[in-house]
């Protein structure tokens, strides 16, 4: 796993650990953490003939933020203080799948909804979580759930809905081991909605083409 890209830093951001990071209150970041997500195209996708327009994901309003969300406790959502992510957790999930399809080589053309193209396909997702949750253990694990959809846009006929969740373990209580673990997570999660949207697709009896 490559390192993961911090924007800015100072030398005391990473010294607080466990619950002395934890806090409701936001405070100018000190450490600005920028995901790298970087998927390698799986032998197993298919080749696509149509194209295909990503619209930009929903979320709840704590979820499609900068601030880096954590659960300590079940039922009890709180941030990190001194850090932030660079996107919002929407703009880096749509970000990520985009690059994955345009890199893949697998289908002619991929673009963003407010680029005014049109596409043969919609992908509509809404991110529910992207949170770092203890869940009773030591160490917490990002966790990264995105409904998705995949929309004819003849007709605006939903061929292929699914939901999809990733769970990361970071290996330490320390802010950047966490980012870390929410890089992969968000990894994983693109190549399993990339390769879905392409085989989908696909498998459409009335493609939109």
């Amino acid at each position: 796993m490559k390192p993961l890209r911090l924007l800015f830093a100072l030398p005391f951001a990473l010294a607080l650990a466990g619950c002395s990071i934890l806090g409701s209150e936001q405070r100018d970041p000190v450490t600005i953490f920028a995901p790298d997500v970087r998927v390698q195209a799986r032998p197993e996708w298919p080749a696509a003939a149509w194209t295909l327009i990503i619209a930009k994901p929903t979320a709840a309003r704590v979820i499609d933020s900068p601030r880096i969300s954590v659960r300590p406790t079940p039922g009890e959502l709180q941030v990190y203080r001194g850090v932030s992510w660079a996107l919002p957790a929407t703009d880096m999930l749509q970000d990520a799948v985009q690059r994955t399809l345009e890199d893949s080589g697998r289908i002619p053309a991929v673009a963003s909804a407010d680029a005014g193209i049109l596409g043969d396909y919609k992908l509509v997702m809404d991110l529910r979580r992207f949170e770092a949750d203890y869940a009773g253990s030591a160490q917490p694990s990002a966790v990264v759930e995105v409904n998705a959809k995949l929309v004819n846009n003849r007709g605006q006929r939903v061929v292929a809905s699914r939901t999809f969740l990733q769970q990361k373990q970071a290996t330490s209580v320390d802010v950047a081991q966490v980012a870390t673990a929410f890089e992969e997570a968000l990894e994983a999660a693109t190549a399993d909605i990339a390769g879905w949207v392409l085989v989908s697709g696909n498998s459409d009896p009335n493609p939109g083409r």
